[in-house]
């Protein structure tokens, strides 16, 4: 005997809620694309034309190549940063037990929990002060706030999932802590490591309030460059800003796609023990 589902009103209420927003979004990200493709869209449902020349010209008006350059290598820094600090750092977390333990982890969470603004701009003044802002070290330096905690927190899980039998095996064999964690952990680790980093290059590339408040003509991502293009002076084809909109979103999706390849969101989430007492 089959059993009918019905769908309470609340129920109703709450999938078409869920709907509109998702047509929404929808709508707004196909009208940005279609138009970075239009010659001309006044009025009309449709364009009246099609061409790529928007991305040509948004590609030399705002001198893409230096700003994904940029991009690339403070993504590449951060990442590189975050893992070699925060790697160490998750370990001594999941395999040692000490007075406050519980302490640190909410600490590490405050960066990633925390509105970016809300201590970003202290950070900018101390970074002002110190002459790294305005330069590429101080959107790294800045980024390297919410980004090691990240790693810390995204690697603690995977290194619980390994048995402490296997270092305490090596350890009998004569194996030195060093040697522990290059020959033994490290290839285990190989599969969080590069989904900590993937992810870590995610939110680098997304990272606008740090990278803006600290950023140099010099040292602008992709994101703060975008920002710059819509809020500059002076008259913009909205056509090349909307293909300097696509460009981005294009690579975060890329970047979303690669990280979820190599990463269960399930994996993500940072057990908090109790601390001993």
């Amino acid at each position: 005997m089959r059993r009918r589902i019905v769908a309470t009103p609340a129920a109703w209420a709450v999938w078409g809620t869920v709907t509109l927003f998702f047509v929404g979004v929808a709508g707004v990200i196909g009208s940005v694309l279609v138009n970075s493709f239009a010659t001309r869209w006044f009025d009309t449902w449709l364009p009246q034309g099609y061409t790529t020349e928007w991305y040509g010209q948004a590609w030399e008006e705002f001198t893409l190549l230096p700003v994904l350059g940029v991009t690339l290598v403070v993504c590449l820094l951060v990442a590189g940063v975050s893992v070699l600090v925060g790697v160490p750092a998750a370990y001594v977390l999941a395999r040692r037990s000490f007075y406050g333990r519980r302490a640190v982890y909410l600490m590490f969470l405050l960066p990633i929990l925390m509105p970016p603004i809300a201590y970003g701009i202290p950070l900018a003044t101390v970074l002002y002060k110190y002459g790294f802002a305005g330069h590429l070290s101080g959107v790294v330096l800045a980024n390297l706030v919410p980004s090691i905690p990240f790693v810390i927190l995204t690697m603690t899980p995977f290194i619980e999932q390994i048995d402490p039998a296997v270092e305490r095996a090596a350890r009998m064999c004569g194996a030195r802590t060093r040697q522990v964690f290059v020959r033994i952990l490290a290839p285990l680790l190989v599969p969080g490591i590069l989904a900590a980093s993937i992810l870590v290059v995610v939110r680098t590339v997304g990272m606008f309030e740090l990278t803006f408040l600290t950023a140099g003509p010099d040292s602008q991502t992709l994101v703060v460059a975008l920002f710059y293009s819509m809020s500059a002076s002076g008259i913009r084809a909205q056509q090349s800003v909307d293909a300097m909109a696509v460009i981005y979103t294009a690579m975060m999706l890329v970047l979303l796609v690669v990280a979820l390849r190599f990463v269960n969101p399930t994996q993500l989430v940072a057990r908090v023990k109790e601390d001993p007492e």
